[in-house]
């Protein structure tokens, strides 16, 4: 399948911190990629170097057969870029803000205004179009900020953590546009900290640290190589935790983790290994509050390969962002 963003050993520096360090991503046309890790890891820079905001100190990109190094220009002509925060006007109304972006991009008053509409009614917008959009909600700024970045009709679309800050209801309806504009053909490069996201939308995941790939494959790939399942149970007293640990020990095929009151172990057996463990803690008088038994999520995964979940802020992040501003 052709790969129509290719890139090669990025590495970019600032100061004596490296945000990257040789990251290579290979995106098909057509499928969507998340880049998943947490703040500081590199997501951003990353996107800044493919959307040429930035140059990298070393390593080569390609995207849709353009070079981000000697044809900067062409690059960006066959983009669509929506970044962390929405690019919009809080004082121009929403058809307005469309409508400018496509006089920008030459479409014609006619067209641009036409294309305006169109996309208007494609995200839910159509009756907000003539509202200013400092009235709007964050769902909605978000909605139409991606509108923005499908005026020209790019063939390649970079989301840069689009749903960050959203309430549920909303990062659950812009995963429907996104899915949507998934069905329609689009290339998706994405970049969340969100494990669900990832696994909601992402045909191929990259998870990354300090700059660096540390994993890469499908949801299901990266989840196997966790393994298993996992058994959770919650205790009804912390002074348990020791003893429920032991007791848990000799049906865990890896490492016990514990948090307060909460032990959780991978298992193999299913629900013939949870009914023997129950049975076990019965027998040793531990208290439990709750018992789970579910799949391992990407958190795990990241956990597992990281030693840390992906929430934690880092250093990098701090940088990047005051670069990236």
């Amino acid at each position: 399948m052709h790969n129509i963003i290719e890139a090669r050993g990025l590495v970019k520096r600032y100061g004596n911190v490296e945000a990257l360090t040789g990251l290579d991503l290979s995106v098909p046309e057509g499928a969507v990629m998340a880049l998943l890790g947490p703040n500081g890891a590199g997501k951003t820079t990353a996107v800044s170097i493919l959307t040429t905001l930035l140059e990298p100190d070393a390593g080569t990109a390609m995207v849709a057969g353009a070079d981000i190094r000697t044809a900067p220009g062409e690059v960006r002509r066959r983009i669509g870029l929506s970044g962390q925060y929405s690019a919009v006007d809080d004082y121009l109304t929403g058809f307005e803000n469309l409508d400018l972006i496509g006089r920008l991009y030459h479409l014609g008053r006619k067209q641009a205004g036409k294309r305006a509409h169109e996309l208007l009614e494609r995200f839910d917008l159509a009756e907000a179009g003539s509202r200013p959009v400092k009235g709007y909600s964050g769902g909605m700024r978000r909605r139409l900020d991606l509108a923005g970045a499908l005026v020209a009709e790019p063939p390649i679309l970079i989301l840069d953590e689009p749903t960050t800050g959203l309430d549920p209801r909303s990062r659950a309806q812009l995963w429907d546009v996104i899915r949507d504009l998934v069905a329609r053909g689009s290339t998706l490069l994405l970049t969340t900290q969100y494990m669900e996201e990832a696994d909601q939308l992402a045909d191929d995941i990259v998870v990354i640290d300090q700059g660096r790939e540390i994993a890469h494959g499908s949801s299901d790939e990266l989840k196997r190589m966790v393994g298993g399942e996992r058994l959770e149970i919650t205790l009804g007293s912390e002074t348990d935790l020791d003893e429920a640990k032991r007791t848990l020990a000799p049906f865990a095929v890896g490492d016990i983790r514990a948090t307060r009151s909460v032990v959780t172990a991978p298992i193999s057996g299913g629900v013939a290994t949870l009914t023997t463990v129950l049975r076990a803690f019965g027998t040793a008088a531990i208290d439990l509050r709750d018992v789970g038994l579910r799949r391992p999520t990407l958190d795990d995964v990241f956990l597992t390969l990281t030693g840390h979940r992906a929430e934690v802020p880092t250093e990098p992040e701090l940088v990047d962002m005051k670069e990236a501003s």
